[in-house]
């Protein structure tokens, strides 16, 4: 069975986000996208998931990678092999 698409929850205005996106377009990587900052039930399904507020959040077949920087999505996409 293929993995599901990891789901990237951001926040309107937020430059990290901004980046996350940026990088996972540029290395092909299909996800999905919430915007907690207007779906409430998003923004409480990030916080069960992760245990904090803070966004970019990334669920990857459920490991969570949470308040990242580009650095530290590259170090999580090599580790699933996603990217090279």
């Amino acid at each position: 069975m293929p993995t599901p698409r990891p789901i990237l929850y951001v926040k309107s205005a937020c430059s990290w986000c901004d980046e996350a996106e940026d990088y996972l377009k540029e290395h092909g990587i299909a996800y999905d996208r919430i915007n907690v900052s207007a779906d409430r039930a998003g923004f409480a399904e990030m916080l069960e998931l992760s245990g904090q507020t803070k966004a970019p959040t990334m669920d990857w077949a459920g490991e969570v990678l949470a308040d990242f920087g580009t650095d530290e999505l590259e170090s999580f996409l090599r580790e699933r092999n996603a990217v090279k």
